[in-house]
Parts: structure tokens; C-alpha cells; sequence
């Protein structure tokens, strides 16, 4: 799939560059990319009440790397989670009805790019839809339960 769109995007740049423009016409620039970019993420956790998974963690896919601990896994869930459909970036609808319950104080951000669109999110476990969203995002986000 990458091949055959690398082999249409040279096919378009050498038949724009082979086109010349009628006198006086201006030249249209040279079109978007048709690749986008490696998904490309921050991840900071914080008050997990494990020391090996709070800090902060490069996450980048397309291929997987980065310092975050399972780069694989991670892109893997963030794959799968595409496919169906799911944002896993959006927050809890306020108008949600969550239990009362508490998973404890951890707390995480993530930021960068995903699927091309900009990301900036918090995380946290403080009911249950913020503690169902933090599994949902399992492995990008740490397992907290001991």
C-alpha cells in the first residue's frame, strides 16, 4: 500500500512538473503530501503509585518507537481503536452518568498528533467513565490496578 503511494505521488509530481502553464496563467503550487505524518504522542503520567510508570514518554508509530515502555502493544491498541471508529481523546460528555467511585489519583496528559488531527488530553480516575476511559486507553496508559 505505501509503494503504491509513493509511486502515485511521483507519478503526480513529474506529471505537474511536465505541465507547463498557459502564458500568463500562475502555476499551481505543488500539491499536499498524500502521506501524512507518524503518529506522534507525549504521554505523562503522574500519582500511579508506581514509580516505573509515572513519567513522561515518547510514543511514535508507523513504525513503533520512542521511550514509551510498549511501543508495540500502544500503537497496536491506538490501531485498533481506529478501526473502530473510537476517539479515545475525548473526554467524558458532561452530560454522562458515571459511579461514584474512586480509582485513585493518577492523572495523565497525552499531547502530539494522532490520525492527523492535534491531541491534548487529560486523563484521570476519578469515577467511573474517567476510570472505563483510562482502561480503554490501556496500554498507552498504564494498568494501575495492582
Amino acid at each position: 500500500m505505501l509503494r503504491l503511494l509513493v509511486l502515485t505521488a511521483t507519478a503526480t509530481a513529474a506529471a505537474l512538473a511536465g505541465a507547463v502553464p498557459a502564458a500568463g496563467a500562475t502555476p499551481l503550487p505543488f500539491p499536499l503530501p498524500l502521506l501524512s505524518a507518524p503518529d506522534r504522542l507525549t504521554v505523562i503520567v503522574s500519582d500511579t503509585g508506581n514509580t516505573r510508570t509515572d513519567g513522561r514518554y515518547e510514543l511514535t508509530c508507523d513504525p513503533a518507537g520512542g521511550t514509551h515502555p510498549a511501543a508495540v502493544k500502544a500503537c497496536a491498541r491506538l490501531d485498533e481503536l481506529a478501526q473502530e471508529g473510537r476517539n479515545p481523546f475525548a473526554p467524558v460528555p458532561e452530560d454522562q452518568m458515571c459511579t461514584m467511585q474512586s480509582g485513585g489519583p493518577a492523572t495523565a496528559r497525552v499531547t502530539g498528533t494522532w490520525q492527523g488531527q492535534r491531541v491534548d488530553a487529560t486523563f484521570n480516575r476519578a469515577n467511573g467513565c474517567e476510570i472505563s476511559r483510562w482502561r480503554t486507553m490501556e496500554p498507552v496508559l498504564p494498568n494501575t490496578r495492582s
